[in-house]
């Protein structure tokens, strides 16, 4: 059995402030709460990322490269149609609200605590969001969509509305439907002539 490579002291610490920061909250986790968690002294953590702003930045991004690569997956793993593969990615979003590890979304967790549109933290949770969005709307396309924007207008507020709802809820949540509503959203747009 092939033994996991070690983690670095960058990704050990990108690995524990980030735990903290999806569990807790960014404002409630202090450096001096990750140093202790890490068990580093504050120097090192700060030779990796000189303030927590850039701690965080790094964070998102690699929840960020993390999010593409399930949505690759969830997208891939339906071997069809864009139609299919949209539902894919809901299919695979209810299994995900429904795991006891699933918290939420870490970008709304990001905005809700730095609203401020020009904070580093905001920027790659927006442009996360963009991101997302853009491949919806290019899957809706390709799966004929009449209105190819706002079904991925649609979908986006859907999957957010599921993310948001277990972490509220919890485990026993409302988002346990939430592929239903979007074939329902799908359907409206590419099967007949009825706008949701």
């Amino acid at each position: 059995m092939a033994k996991e490579p070690e983690l670095t002291t960058r990704e050990k610490i990108l690995a524990i402030a980030g735990d903290l920061f999806f569990r807790q909250g960014y404002r409630a986790v202090g450096i001096d709460t990750i140093v202790k968690a890490t068990g580093m002294a504050k120097m090192t953590l700060y030779r990796h990322f000189p303030s927590k702003d850039d701690l965080i930045v790094a964070y998102l991004e690699q929840v960020d490269l993390q999010m593409q690569e399930w949505l690759d997956n969830s997208i891939n793993m339906v071997q069809g149609k864009p139609r299919e593969q949209l539902t894919g990615v809901f299919e695979a979003l209810q299994k995900l609200v429904e795991s006891p590890q699933c918290y939420g979304c870490v970008f709304q967790i990001t905005s809700a605590e730095f609203p401020d549109l020009d904070s580093p933290g905001h920027k790659v949770a927006l442009e996360h969001k963009r991101s997302v969005r853009r491949r919806f709307e290019k899957l809706a396309e390709q799966a004929g969509a009449r209105q190819p924007d706002q079904l991925a207008n649609q979908l986006l507020l859907l999957m957010d509305g599921a993310f948001a709802a277990v972490r509220m809820f919890g485990v026993e949540n409302p988002g346990r439907n939430v592929a239903e509503a979007a074939n329902v959203l799908i359907d409206a747009q590419i099967n007949t002539g009825i706008l949701p």
